[in-house]
């Protein structure tokens, strides 16, 4: 680590329990992100102002005025390029040391296999059930840990399911049966600075898990009512008919 480096991270590396070797521990890191929309723009910012080695960043959407109210990675000058572009752009610009990989499509069920089974961590930022739940079975089968969270109208939760422990995963919380809504923030809105809470709590769980320290949310389902500003913390128990990781 160079000079510009140490000074760079120098308030995180005083930390006690980070310190340099944790700081190192997130320069070899390859963290993968899915969903560069209200979750997915502040876990980018702070995983690479943090020094995340390498970020895999993977949308296939494009940037709308009406994604600006929450997805704070992009700005009015993005609007019509691609999420997965305009969240580079600002990465780079906040930190030209890490390594940016972009995957600006829908990846397959195989591509997105190949991509978890490389990352240490896959964080999961994506808008629907179809897609959290293949994550978290293809998570599963490669034992990526994966740090989950969902904000809607006035609600988030955020949870770490790590299947190389033995801990629930996704599917011991939610039932993949069919009959699961997609709630979308353009049917029922959501408040912007909601999804930044939650993100910048995937960010530090993912920091945590590469660095070492404290407690992880594996087991734990941490729910947040900002109506009321008041959270809830929901113990999680690994389900033993489990199709995903009771096998």
């Amino acid at each position: 680590m160079d000079d510009d480096e140490l000074l760079r991270y120098s308030r995180q590396i005083i930390l006690p329990d980070f310190e340099y070797q944790g700081q190192e521990k997130l320069k070899k890191s390859r963290i993968l992100l899915i969903g560069l929309g209200g979750l997915g723009s502040p876990i980018a910012l702070y995983l690479a102002a943090a020094g995340i080695g390498n970020l895999v960043i993977n949308d296939f959407d494009s940037v709308e005025v009406s994604n600006l109210q929450r997805q704070i990675i992009h700005s009015t000058e993005s609007i019509g390029q691609e999420k997965v572009i305009s969240a580079k752009e600002r990465i780079q610009a906040i930190n030209p040391l890490i390594q940016v990989d972009v995957l600006d499509k829908k990846l397959t069920e195989q591509e997105l296999s190949e991509q978890i089974k490389l990352a240490d961590i896959v964080v999961d930022a994506s808008d629907n059930f179809q897609t959290r739940f293949l994550i978290n079975r293809l998570s599963c089968k490669h034992q990526t840990p994966l740090i989950s969270g969902a904000a809607i109208r006035y609600e988030g939760q955020i949870s770490l399911f790590n299947a190389s422990e033995q801990s629930p995963c996704y599917q011991c919380l939610y039932d993949d049966n069919g009959q699961q809504e997609d709630l979308t923030c353009s049917a029922n809105g959501v408040l912007g600075p909601l999804l930044g809470v939650i993100g910048s709590m995937q960010a530090i769980e993912v920091i945590k898990f590469i660095v070492g320290f404290g407690r992880s949310l594996s087991g734990r389902l941490m729910i947040l009512d900002a109506k009321q500003m008041q959270w809830r913390e929901i113990k999680l128990a690994k389900d033993p008919e489990c199709p995903i990781c009771s096998r």
